[in-house]
């Protein structure tokens, strides 16, 4: 067993967010690479009035990985503070003008990113997937026709079966602190989370792309909750089994083989999934991971449990 392993995961959104809660459990050695195509809310509209990131999912990233103390549960709830009033700051994460002004003051992402988590004691470091903002478009087949869906939000929402995935500019740099971090890690981590505006955009980078398939960690997938469900109940995903979200996976990365795929007990296709990752001989691991009340999430503390078995049992 791996004491205190170095993980890198990857992601974006509330489902980045649980999988850092949970990994805060087992290990202090957490970088957080995270998605930077968000165009919608209080993201989109900084990034029509600022050139910087969109800071929603690089906030939420920080605010799932603050200290676990006063001072740290304090600075998480002020950091997701949204203004409500009839101006122009309704909607705004308190968060997202904290990590706007100091890009705009200090240029660097980074170095905001660090400050800001220094500022709130974060277990770990939270860092962009890429050194520039991008705008993600898809497109899709939807009886019989294909539709073109322009930035996140509408990839995220577009139905429809997914034909193809692009990213603008399509060969971004990919920051040297990720870089470094992935040939260090002890496990890299994908999922859950919006497949096509989350996950995905992490292989359409082609050195964070390489680089994630060269390194030398144990790498894991957890799939998300909901799958093969009509589309205004399951998001983006929907109509997917489990194998589907997997060869969506390797079809843009086809050198990535995952060590070990999790999934929730309670997903339908389990049998269809475990027999083609025993064809590609990755280990696989079913698991309670629902929340009890509301089953579109992930339970933290089951999150945390799996991790620790994995941590302890598994991956050795």
């Amino acid at each position: 067993m791996i004491v205190d392993p170095k993980v890198v995961a990857l992601g974006g959104g509330h489902g980045l967010a649980a999988t850092l809660t949970a990994l805060r459990s087992i290990t202090s050695n957490i970088t957080a690479v995270v998605t930077v195509a968000d165009n919608g809310g209080s993201s989109g509209r900084l990034r029509e009035e600022f050139p910087i990131m969109p800071p929603g999912d690089l906030r939420m990233a920080l605010a799932a990985l603050c200290g676990d103390d006063a001072w740290g549960r304090d600075w998480a709830d002020i950091m997701q503070y949204r203004f409500t009033s009839d101006g122009p700051l309704d909607g705004h994460a308190l968060g997202n003008l904290l990590l706007a002004a100091l890009w705009d003051r200090d240029e660097d992402v980074v170095v905001g990113l660090d400050r800001v988590g220094a500022l709130l004691k974060v277990v770990g470091r939270v860092l962009p997937m890429t050194a520039e903002p991008l705008t993600i478009e898809a497109t899709f087949e939807s009886a019989g026709k294909e539709i073109d869906a322009l930035g996140q939000v509408a990839v995220a929402t577009t139905p429809g079966r997914l034909q193809e995935l692009r990213m603008k500019p399509s060969n971004p740099t990919t920051r040297p602190e990720v870089l470094a971090a992935l040939r260090e890690a002890d496990w890299i981590m994908m999922g859950p989370g919006s497949w096509f505006s989350s996950v995905l955009p992490h292989l359409l980078v082609p050195s964070l792309r390489d680089a994630i398939v060269a390194s030398p960690a144990k790498k894991i997938l957890l799939l998300n909750l909901d799958s093969n469900k009509e589309q205004s109940s399951a998001g983006e995903y929907a109509g997917y089994s489990p194998r589907e979200h997997c060869e969506i996976l390797s079809e843009y990365a086809p050198e990535l083989r995952f060590d070990l795929v999790v999934a929730d007990s309670h997903l339908s296709g389990r049998e269809e999934l475990a027999e083609y990752l025993a064809e590609r001989g990755s280990a696989y691991l079913e698991a309670d991971l629902r929340d009890s009340e509301m089953t579109i999430h992930h339970d933290g503390r089951k999150l945390a449990s799996t991790f620790a078995h994995i941590a302890r049992e598994m991956l050795v």
